[in-house]
């Protein structure tokens, strides 16, 4: 299957492209971008200059990726999310000239395979959230989000786990520390604020 680009898209030649990908009205791809396969860009994303994208990717509508932001395999990134890039953002120098490019130091947002960022929300570079994560919708990412966490809030905190399904994790009674999916049954450990699954 090959690529797919609406006609009001603006994707630049030196953007690397994966077969099934499709690009929607006034997206934009900016040059030396890399989407992987069978990603979907929504309707006015923006997708930075060198940002890395995973596979099976989807960003909604109006989400800005900001580079140099490195998305895994299977990410979620829901409508108007933003992934930042400047830790200390001024439009002017101390002296008043307007800054240019080569005035600042983008700095990453890095989301891990499987992870999920809700409508909304913001994640303030440089941070990192884990995989199969999941962000509240409207939550402000200020510092790493661990694996399988959900957090919400601003700024975002840990409020429980998710599994690979998304859907909240319920503590097994009589056993701390042991997790289990309503979805689908798969169980996780939990030993240092960390979540593992098992086997």
């Amino acid at each position: 299957m090959s690529v797919r680009i609406q006609p009001t898209a603006q994707v630049d030649g030196t953007a690397e492209l994966g077969e099934a990908t499709t690009i929607w009205d006034l997206a934009q791809i900016r040059e030396d971008a890399v989407l992987g396969r069978s990603c979907i860009v929504g309707r006015g994303a923006y997708v930075g200059p060198g940002v890395r994208i995973g596979d099976n990717v989807k960003l909604q509508n109006y989400a800005l990726v900001y580079e140099p932001a490195v998305l895994g395999d299977g990410v979620f990134v829901g409508p108007a999310a933003v992934l930042t890039n400047d830790y200390f953002p001024r439009s002017v120098a101390p002296d008043g000239r307007q800054k240019r490019g080569e005035d600042w130091q983008a700095v990453a947002v890095v989301v891990e395979e499987g992870a999920s960022l809700g409508a909304r929300s913001v994640c303030v570079a440089p941070v990192r959230v884990g995989r199969w994560a999941l962000v509240a919708a409207g939550a402000v990412v200020t510092r790493d989000v661990p694996e399988f966490a959900l957090v919400a809030g601003v700024p975002a905190r840990r409020i429980g786990w998710v599994g690979r399904a998304g859907v909240r994790l319920v503590e097994r009674d009589g056993a701390a520390g042991l997790w289990e999916c309503p979805e689908t049954g798969a169980l996780y450990d939990e030993k240092d604020g960390a979540l593992v699954e098992r086997g």
